[in-house]
């Protein structure tokens, strides 16, 4: 494996920790401007939404751009909007940096991940993109829980520093590191033919589903975890750390799993496993001894999902791939935004111990397209079905 990947993989578990953070210190930046937790869960959502319409103009954007150039421009935005974040006086401030970051993220991603594609042979590309997406799940090993305690040591205006002065690293490092490498290596992104392939559509919505059903709970898991396990303080930094841990190594198996058994047979196994995980989820959430090792093979297959999509989407879709990539990262976000707002809606609504099982409900809806695009692309290929 190409070592820039690695460096690629950096700034995404930069971006990734400023995704992911706000669910770590959501009681905090809810006390702190005095909203509500389901009010305080929409700084996710927006970012997600945000992210999710900022992908494909993104690759529009920096069509004719050199890319290292677009990458760096990206990554300075990204730090500006977090000094904002941090300097917000209300929540509406808070609000607009997030939008902002958003948007420097996709751009962030989608780079990342089309580069480090063309960084390594064929038969490495699913976990090139498995380990850009390590980047994104690493930041909850490593990223989500020191912005807790740093949240706890000094406040959670202190975290967006944090994450500004970091993001500062990686791009002088990024600077001096990666290669000119020019601008796209495909013509105009042919959008159009790619939603006109009902196989690729089929992935694109298994993203939004199966996402959406893991945010429904994972956005609102600290409350889950006092409400229904009855932890709290470090524990709840405990629990975070070990879904990061399990939610790494997903990101590389999922890519390992599409360059093993083809990104065919991946895009409906990871689909399964995570419906299988998710309804375990209640069954053993009697006590931290049975809850513990279910959420982290829960995490994991969660992880999983994407590099398994993405390498779906290349393989079947070489024409559109950049096109599809970038819708990819959209559906992606928009799950995420989705299941997130879904979650503040039900917690207001029905009991928290609930969220499982409606999460279980939009996995399943995701199997179901993981199979019609199975089908579809083996019909496409001349395939058994």
């Amino acid at each position: 494996m190409d070592r820039r990947v690695l460096l690629l993989a950096l700034a995404t578990f930069v971006t990734g920790t400023a995704e992911n953070i706000v669910i770590g210190i959501l009681p905090d930046i809810a006390g702190g401007l005095g909203v509500s937790i389901g009010l305080a869960g929409q700084l996710t959502a927006v970012f997600s939404i945000t992210f999710a319409l900022a992908a494909p103009a993104a690759l529009l954007l920096t069509a004719r751009l050199e890319r290292k150039a677009a990458f760096v421009a990206a990554l300075a935005a990204f730090v500006l909007c977090n000094l904002l974040a941090a300097a917000s006086p209300g929540y509406s401030v808070l609000f607009v940096a997030r939008v902002g970051m958003a948007a420097a993220s996709a751009t962030i991603a989608l780079l990342a991940t089309m580069l480090a594609t063309e960084l390594v042979d064929e038969s490495m590309k699913g976990r090139a993109i498995g380990v850009i997406f390590m980047g994104v799940s690493g930041s909850l090993v490593l990223g989500v829980p020191i912005g807790m305690l740093v949240c706890s040591l000094a406040g959670w205006r202190s975290v967006f520093l944090a994450l500004a002065a970091l993001a500062v690293v990686v791009l002088i490092v990024c600077r001096l590191k990666l290669p000119d490498v020019g601008a796209r290596r495909q013509g105009t992104p042919d959008y159009l033919a790619h939603l006109r392939s009902r196989p690729l559509v089929c992935a694109q919505l298994v993203s939004i589903l199966m996402i959406s059903g893991h945010f429904v709970l994972f956005a609102y898991l600290a409350p889950y975890l006092g409400g229904v396990l009855g932890i709290a303080g470090t524990g709840i930094v405990l629990a975070f750390i070990a879904f990061g841990v399990a939610g790494v190594s997903g990101g590389y198996l999922g890519g390992l799993t599409a360059d093993k058994l083809t990104p065919r047979r991946a895009i409906v196994l990871v689909p399964l496993g995570y419906l299988t995980a998710v309804m375990l989820i209640p069954l053993a959430a009697g006590t931290s001894l049975s809850f513990f090792p279910v959420m982290m093979v829960w995490a994991c297959l969660s992880w999983m999902i994407s590099p398994a999509v993405q390498s779906f989407l290349i393989a079947m879709g070489p024409d559109t791939a950049e096109a599809g990539v970038s819708l990819n990262l959209s559906a992606m976000h928009i799950g995420v935004g989705l299941g997130t707002a879904l979650g503040g809606v039900a917690v207001e609504r029905v009991p928290i111990s609930s969220l499982p099982g409606i999460g279980a409900i939009l996995a399943a809806m995701a199997l179901m397209m993981a199979m019609l695009a199975y089908r579809g692309a083996g019909r496409r290929a001349g395939l058994a079905v």
